[in-house]
């Protein structure tokens, strides 16, 4: 990829021709080039009718043969806490608890005695014997210092004895028990004992970092899912202001924090958030045994936790509605989602379909939908912002939602098929650090879920990644090439394009699996994932990879 400039001037008034490649965009399924005026799409087209732009452009890139696709959105990422995994202790890569307990020596190694050591990612169901490290285990391997870790899904943690020492009554609490994962109260007394050790400056380059690296994968957009439980106000507003000072992925927040009234809501808007949204929790998670069930574990003698009921589901979406805000939940059990959905009509009735349908109220997750729940999705507007990625890393007769639940329920998990067909919108996203960025790979995943009656098209996975993020936030008009969209794109090295054709067994729930529109890359699991060569956001280069 190669590029001439004129003399510089501002990059939001810059026009910019890009000439020479593949462009993806349904104003021209043919399309070789594209035309960029302050900060938006201009004109799509041919590489013949282009030459009527070159005069008056301020920079001519020549693609080389390059895709230009709409940047990614992920719709559900956790900022600083990525960045803290980028930049900390990473147990993601860990194949054995022995070498997750080395990972821990060798990164508290030299570190003062004082200092407080944060660490994500550990996954004691891939690990032989899947047992979680021991508290003993722990203070003996960071040589007796203060130690949270977190389990890969962020819903519970092994922590050492010196950094329970630092929460008077933590023993008390709802979700501890002596020598196991903390969940619950526990976990969140915890983690904010934890968070507190971390510096503005820390924060701020662990942000950076998320977002570095965000950019670099093609992701112009990210949902920050925040909320008093998760991190706390500072982080949350000062990521806001960090994304809007400093060239980068664009950062939409949203906070969760029930909401009763407008007072609640008014609180809301001051902190910058889109809504009141996100991870507010009415369950856990399946690997923590903390999702909500309506018949109890395979392998364990209880049905999860439930944190929100119907009745308080409603009064939050009532008043979100009222207000013009965003509502939503995470909810992943079967039980958590009738709870979700049973709320949400109770609403329904009190507010008026049409308008509970406008809001665009959002539930996070949603892994264990039952036709029923399914349907109540589509009869009330929901968008179903889902992290396809969950079921390649623990989908299968052999994963660990078939350990929990049993086979017969873990098959029917993220049913991405079926909500296409009733016709919910799905958003997609990574809910990273609990899963890596990476949305290529998780267009693959869901193109190629365990369960084949569950998979999509590429092309309705990619639209899912890109516009639907911008459709849950509720844009219409980006994440799509078309003339005055804004210009938020990723240029791409990557293998020959493919249509997908009409008769393949998924391409029903493809956005438009005519032969005519354009191709995407090759995404089977035997293909090489694109290589992104520049982000673009707003007109602006936000990622140009070094050497191309």
């Amino acid at each position: 990829m190669t590029e001439s400039t004129a003399p510089q001037s501002d990059p939001e008034h810059r026009t910019v021709l890009l000439r020479g490649g593949d462009v993806h965009s349904p104003a021209d399924p043919f399309a070789t080039a594209m035309v960029v005026e302050r900060g938006h799409v201009a004109w799509v087209g041919s590489e013949g009718a282009a030459d009527a732009f070159a005069g008056g452009a301020d920079e001519i890139v020549d693609l080389e043969g390059a895709l230009v696709t709409p940047a990614f959105t992920d719709a559900h990422v956790h900022t600083t806490s990525t960045g803290l995994a980028l930049t900390g202790l990473d147990l993601s890569g860990a194949r054995s608890l022995a070498e997750a307990l080395d990972l821990v020596r060798a990164f508290a190694d030299g570190r003062p005695a004082d200092a407080v050591l944060l660490g994500h990612g550990w996954d004691a169901a891939r690990w032989p014997g899947h047992r979680p490290p021991s508290r003993r285990e722990l203070d003996e391997a960071a040589g007796g210092r203060a130690l949270y870790l977190t389990r890969v899904d962020v819903h519970s943690a092994v922590v050492t004895t010196a950094l329970l020492d630092r929460v008077p009554g933590v023993t008390a609490m709802d979700g501890y028990r002596p020598d196991a994962p903390l969940t619950g109260d526990a976990h969140h007394a915890v983690r904010a004992a934890a968070h507190a050790t971390v510096t503005v400056r820390q924060r701020a380059d662990a942000q950076r970092a998320a977002l570095r690296h965000a950019a670099s994968l093609g992701i112009g957009t990210v949902h920050e899912c925040g909320g008093p439980e998760i991190s706390d106000e500072d982080d949350f507003t000062s990521l806001l202001a960090l994304a809007g000072a400093e060239p980068g992925p664009r950062v939409i927040g949203l906070w969760a924090e029930h909401v009763e009234n407008e007072k609640g809501a008014a609180r809301i808007r001051e902190l910058g958030a889109l809504g009141a949204a996100g991870d507010l929790f009415a369950d856990g998670s399946l690997g923590s045994h903390t999702a909500c069930l309506h018949e109890a574990y395979a392998d364990a003698p209880h049905t999860g936790s439930a944190h929100l009921d119907a009745a308080r589901i409603a009064t939050h979406v009532t008043a979100c509605t009222e207000a013009g805000l965003q509502a939503g939940f995470h909810a992943i059990g079967d039980a958590a989602l009738t709870a979700v959905v049973d709320g949400i009509r109770a609403a329904a009735e009190r507010v008026g379909l049409a308008r509970v349908r406008a809001a665009r109220h959002r539930v996070e997750h949603a892994e264990m939908l039952t036709p029923e729940t399914i349907a109540a999705f589509a009869e009330l507007g929901l968008t179903a912002s889902v992290q396809p990625a969950f079921d390649a890393a623990w989908g299968g007769e052999d994963g660990m939602y078939a350990r929990r639940l049993g086979a017969e329920r873990a098959a029917t998990l993220n049913p991405y098929a079926a909500l296409l067909r009733a016709g919910v919108p799905l958003a997609f996203g990574s809910d990273s650090p609990v899963t890596p960025l990476d949305p290529w790979g998780t267009v693959r995943a869901a193109a190629f879920h365990r369960n084949p009656e569950h998979r999509i098209s590429v092309r309705a996975g990619f639209t899912a990644h890109t516009r639907g993020g911008w459709r849950a936030a509720g844009r219409d008009d980006a994440g799509i090439l078309v003339p005055g969209a804004p210009a938020d794109y990723a240029i791409w090295r990557t293998s020959e394009l493919v249509v997908q054709a009409p008769d393949d067994r998924v391409a029903r729930w493809s956005t438009d699996p005519r032969s005519g529109t354009p191709g995407l890359p090759d995404l089977s699991p035997e293909a090489d994932l694109p290589v992104c060569l520049r982000t673009v956001v707003g007109g602006r280069s936000v990622y140009v990879r070094p050497n191309e």
